[in-house]
Parts: structure tokens; sequence; C-alpha cells
């Protein structure tokens, strides 16, 4: 079963945060899809992968692109996974129940990445823990300590 992680971003935004986990997922022989709920949200998220790093950009693509079994990293924002990506990225609330479900057996991991300064993001991240905790997934709590690195809290 699909390991199921929530990372609670509470030092630095998502644009930030995403590269890096896109990166180390890479490093790993992963591919990736990102979902979020918007094609504006994705807009950002495209022009942030293409400009995290002035040394370094991560190829990435969307539907409009073509070629979605070529690409490393896929943004989408539906439950498809056409790069038979072994991690799925949630932003900003998108409802991981859809996605997971009747998960795609190549998952070996998804990250739901919320806000912990934005209210709505913190109830909604709660709400999809009971959800995907009553489901049977085996759930991972992350919290950004104030060093900026990665907590294991539950």
């Amino acid at each position: 079963m699909t390991e199921v992680w929530f990372y609670h971003l509470q030092r630095q935004p998502l644009e930030n945060v995403l590269p890096h986990l896109v990166e180390k997922s890479l490093e790993k022989g992963w591919r990736v899809v990102v979902q979020a709920n918007s094609d504006e949200r994705l807009d950002a998220l495209d022009q942030s992968l293409w400009t995290y790093s002035d040394a370094s950009f991560l190829a990435h693509g969307r539907a409009r692109d073509g070629d979605a079994e070529l690409q490393p990293v896929y943004l989408t924002t539906d439950v498809e996974n056409p790069n038979g990506a072994a991690l799925r990225l949630f932003v900003e609330g998108v409802d991981m129940t859809k996605a997971l479900a009747g998960a795609d057996p190549a998952y070996v991991r998804a990250i739901a990445l919320f806000d912990g300064n934005n209210e709505e993001e913190l109830l909604l991240a709660q709400e999809q823990w009971k959800k995907l905790k009553d489901l049977g997934f085996a759930l991972t709590y992350w919290q950004q300590g104030d060093n900026g690195r990665w907590e294991k809290k539950g």
C-alpha cells in the first residue's frame, strides 16, 4: 500500500520546498506527479520548477505540452498518472482520497504539502488524515523545525 506523508510547511513557502522534494525523488529514480486545484496554481509551480535555482532546473510538463508518459515530473489538476510516477505530491488541500482510494500500484509514496499558516489548509489536512487513516493507509506527519529541517512528528 502507498505510504502517505503529510508535510506541514511553516518556515518556507511551497515554491521553495517543492523543488527540493522533486530533486530528491528524481535522485531515487522516481517519476513524480504534482497535483494542484487550479491551472493558475500549476502556472506558478511550472515557473518555480524552471527557475528555482540559478544553477539548474527541473524538467517537467503538463497535458498541454504533450508526451506526458515521457515527463519525469508531470503537473496536473486531475487524478491521472500518465508518466508512471512513484511519488504523487498534493498541494493546497487537493483531495488525496480521490487519487489514492483506488491507488495506482505504481505509487510508492504520496505527500500532502500544506501551509501551516493557512487555517483552511490545516483543516483540510486534518480531514484527509482521518479519511486516509480510516481507509487503512500508513500515515506519517512531518513538520518544519525552527532550523528549517523536517522533523518526524507522527
